[in-house]
């Protein structure tokens, strides 16, 4: 057999030989090449020497091939699909580099070279060459040309490459080779270091096709086999630590479940210290844009694990300190939180009771630090994810004893994060009934019942203030809460005998029964008061906002009123009738999101400002009237703004009461917004800036977007000539500053406002330049 291979080396020696000799090799000397080439075995029976030749052939038939009048002779194509892969696409590649004039030949072999997957060829070629020692350049440059040669492609046919070479198709391509050649080498070998040769393949920007193969391929093959589970966590451990995190959130992203990433990771987080910060540090608490599924498959990981259970506890503290911070609350984004707030959930799920008891102080601490954090917040949807974090904190603690319990909107974002808190969703049976059936009781006939006749409502405005100050009978005050507002709107002149007394009782007024929508109910009747006598009462509303010995819900009611009356000011009113056309856009009850209210407005602003091509009988004509907003607009908005820096007893604007200077910054917004067209506006829209420009660092966000809504008021209700005459340094220094806030705010919301304002100043810059004459 010796001397049989020694005579196939000779046959493929001197077949290179002649290759080599004339300036283009023939077909008869290529077609001698082949054979020797398939008798001796394959390119894995070159020696050294040969291989150099063999490449030197490979080079000038690329050469020839792209830079010659016409394609060599012979089967040469196939000398690159059947030679040593390396040296076919090294050739190929320097070839595909030059500025030849004929580039498709070069792309179809390449193509060929794809398809009839010589990939694996390669790959397991440089895994040969590295277990002897090879050049360890040579291999990645191939594995760098391996990963970039779409881009190559690409680049060289400027676009029209064929469909091969797309990304979606050559990588999953890619992929398959990968798990061929590791298929191949768990049959040799089952632990070979040689493995983390693919890594960088897989780390590269194109993973998620790779990904899309291999981690499925993985998952099948470690299910039942602890030699591919050790292969994989092999495969993971040699990763360089440059490397490291595209290859753990790959497979964190793409394993179907907490049980397959940990076949396929392994204990890497304890043995990698690099994969050790990935996994706790940065994919939790510095970065937040991955899916719940992300880190339910991740914190599940690290505790499917005795060794990796640790790591889930030190994680859940370093999550629960970020989350009672002040600070962190403050100034971080509100998905920020949200993501933290699910990772706490997800690792409470997964705490046991022994763990649970040996952390219960460090838990009950800081419950109690972050519910306060989150509640002092103006955010409502971080005030919420506060009370469920420290409800469920609270659950696991005490388990036998009472818990915390908060009242929150109970809907589809709640329900989400409070099943984070269980892993899985226990089948609990259903107890069977007594066997006392009732289908076969007779129902009773209520067909002739008749509804009891209610108490009758007072018909004089006089009258319902006795009832509201003095009646003790329930019945009767029911029916005068419920009555109040229409009677108040029939009755003007005797409503404004007695408006500034019936504001004052009705800003004071108190459920004494269980009322069906009684704060809706008191809120209209305040709304009707206000509209029928705006000046007087106005003045009152607004005087009592600074005043001593109010609680924080009483100011907020009076700048919902406030807002609420002059959005119906303004609008016109058609035979004596609002024309409402829907509903306010400015719901500031309880719970609500006055930032979301003043986003509607801002568009409903802007979409009347654009200019359009008439959509036929689509268009409905709005009414029009006088705006009865125009004269009292100065009485609502400018006793507002006088007292603010001035702390009360009980009241500091500038201090623990921001949350109320916030609803206060968005009611200015709204009334400068709907003062447009009126005397005041351009003395409001000053005085406002003055405003803006002394609260413009405030550390909470929702106060900040607040006085970014009062920018947009002023640029879209201050007519375009008044603001240039009378606030041009204004203008230029809140420019810079929105330009900061674009760029440094860390609120999106924020972001997002000043972005829009800035565009809003552009075509104001715009108008201005047109009716300027040249």
């Amino acid at each position: 057999s010796e001397a049989r291979g020694a005579a196939m080396a000779t046959a493929v020696e001197s077949a290179l030989r002649e290759a080599l000799a004339g300036p283009a090799p023939g077909a008869a000397a290529l077609g001698a090449l082949r054979d020797g080439l398939a008798a001796a075995g394959g390119p894995a029976a070159l020696g050294r020497r040969q291989r150099e030749r063999f490449g030197a052939l490979l080079r000038s038939l690329a050469a020839a091939a792209a830079e010659g009048p016409e394609e060599p002779a012979g089967p040469w194509r196939s000398c690159f699909v059947e030679g040593p892969p390396g040296l076919a696409l090294s050739a190929l590649l320097g070839a595909l580099g030059d500025a030849g004039r004929r580039l498709q030949p070069i792309v179809e072999v390449l193509e060929r070279f794809v398809r009839e997957g010589r990939l694996a060829a390669l790959m397991w070629e440089v895994c040969q060459q590295q277990a002897r020692g090879g050049p360890a350049e040579l291999q990645d440059a191939l594995l760098a040309g391996v990963v970039a040669l779409p881009d190559r492609v690409s680049n060289s046919l400027r676009g029209r490459n064929p469909a091969v070479f797309f990304p979606q198709n050559y990588f999953p391509l890619l992929g398959a080779a990968i798990v061929e050649v590791l298929l191949t080498l768990s049959a040799i070998a089952p632990v070979l270091s040689i493995l983390s040769v693919y890594l960088p393949l897989v780390s590269s920007s194109t993973s998620e096709e790779i990904l899309s193969v291999l981690v499925p391929r993985l998952a099948d093959l470690t299910k039942s086999d602890c030699i591919w589970q050790r292969i994989c966590w092999r495969l993971v451990e040699c990763v360089p630590e440059r490397w490291m995190e595209a290859v753990v959130l790959g497979f964190v992203q793409r394993a179907p479940g907490a049980d397959v990433l940990s076949r396929l990771l392994g204990n890497l987080v304890v043995k990698n210290k690099q994969a050790q910060f990935v996994v706790t540090q940065k994919f939790l608490l510095l970065q937040y844009g991955y899916t719940t599924a992300v880190l339910q498959n991740l914190l599940g990981y690290l505790s499917l694990d005795s060794l990796r259970r640790a790591l889930l506890i030190k994680v859940l503290q370093e999550l629960l300190e970020t989350w009672s911070s002040s600070s962190a609350v403050k100034h971080s984004p509100a998905e920020q939180q949200e993501y933290i707030s699910k990772a706490i959930l997800i690792c409470l799920s997964h705490l046991k009771e022994p763990e649970i008891e040996s952390c219960r102080q460090e838990l009950l601490t800081s419950m109690m630090e972050g519910v306060k954090c989150h509640l002092d917040s103006s955010l409502p949807q971080i005030r919420r994810l506060g009370m469920i974090v420290a409800e469920s904190i609270s659950s696991k603690i005490n388990t036998d004893g009472p818990v915390l319990k908060f009242q929150y909107e109970e809907d589809d974002e709640a329900r989400e994060l409070k099943s984070l808190l269980v892993q899985a969703p226990s089948i609990c049976a259903v107890p069977s009934l007594p066997d006392d059936n009732d289908d076969d009781l007779t129902p009773y006939d209520m067909s002739e019942d008749k509804e009891l006749k209610k108490t009758k409502a007072p018909v004089y405005i006089r009258d319902c203030i006795e009832v509201l100050t003095g009646s003790e009978d329930t019945d009767k005050w029911e029916a005068t809460v419920k009555a109040l507002e229409s009677l108040v709107r029939k009755n003007p002149a005797a409503t404004r005998e007695v408006s500034v007394e019936l504001a004052k009782i009705l800003l004071h007024l108190e459920e004494k029964t269980c009322i069906e929508g009684f704060a809706e109910l008191r809120q209209r009747a305040q709304v009707a008061v206000l509209t029928v006598d705006p000046i007087p009462v106005a003045q009152y509303l607004t005087s009592q906002f600074y005043s001593l010995n109010y609680s924080l819900r009483q100011r907020m009611d009076i700048l919902d009123v406030l807002v609420l009356a002059a959005r119906e000011l303004s609008f016109p009113k058609v035979h004596g009738k609002i024309k409402h056309v829907e509903k306010p856009c400015v719901q500031l009850l309880p719970g609500s999101d006055s930032s979301n209210d003043w986003r509607k407005i801002v568009d409903e602003r802007i979409k009347s400002k654009t200019r359009r091509f008439a959509k036929g009988p689509s268009q409905v004509q709005v009414a029009s009237g006088p705006n009865e907003f125009n004269s009292v607009a100065g009485h609502f908005f400018f006793p507002l703004l006088q007292n603010f820096d001035r702390p009360l007893s009980t009241f500091d604007l500038l201090g623990e009461d921001h949350f109320v200077l916030g609803r206060l910054v968005h009611t200015l917004a709204v009334l400068m917004y709907l003062a447009v067209n009126t005397v005041a506006v351009t003395a409001m829209g000053k005085a406002l800036m003055e405003f803006v420009w002394a609260l413009r660092f405030h550390t909470d966000s929702y106060v900040r977007q607040g006085l970014l809504s009062c920018i947009s008021s002023v640029l879209l209700s201050v007519p375009a000539e008044h603001l240039l005459n009378n606030m041009t340094e204004e203008l230029l220094e809140t420019q810079s500053w929105l330009g900061d806030v674009v760029e440094k705010d860390p609120d999106g919301d924020c972001r997002r406002l000043a972005l829009q304002n800035l565009l809003l100043m552009e075509n104001l810059k715009k108008k201005l330049n047109k009716t300027v004459p040249s």
